[in-house]
């Protein structure tokens, strides 16, 4: 397995990575969805030149990244990939010099709820969104506090 990481998705793996996400998310990936996103980020995990699980995200503030989108291949869960994503991402965006990075997740997601929880992050707030579904926004501090 190949971890890589990427500020435009190569065309090359474009097609596995659609199929990924539609057998995550059950709809194909607009690639409209990932233009025009300020200092976006995409890890992908590779195997066989073919994509096997993702995770965007971008800048949303000064200081705070948004870990937006994100999953795995069905056949290749509980393998701590997404656990492997997500450090990634997380040693990156400390690298960068982010302070916080930002996730919603859904109480049906409970999975990936509890991978966040258990990965530090906290729940800071809930709001509802424009399709009605309740989202729960989580936040995970990037900087060692000083002691």
């Amino acid at each position: 397995m190949e971890y890589v990481q990427f500020h435009k998705i190569p065309e090359k793996y474009m097609a596995s990575l659609q199929r990924v996400h539609e057998n995550v998310f059950g709809e194909p990936l607009s690639p409209s969805k990932l233009q025009d996103r300020p200092q976006f980020l995409a890890l992908l995990a590779i195997e066989h030149e073919q994509v096997v699980a993702f995770k965007f995200g971008y800048e949303v503030e000064q200081g705070i990244f948004y870990s937006w989108l994100g999953g795995v291949d069905p056949t290749y869960r509980r393998q701590g990939i997404a656990i492997q994503l997500m450090n990634m991402q997380h040693s990156i965006l400390t690298s960068l010099g982010y302070e916080a990075v930002r996730t919603y997740s859904r109480n049906e997601r409970k999975e990936m709820l509890i991978v966040n929880l258990k990965s530090g992050f906290d729940i800071v707030d809930t709001f509802t969104d424009h399709k009605g579904r309740h989202k729960i926004v989580l936040e995970k501090c990037l900087k060692k506090v000083e002691s």
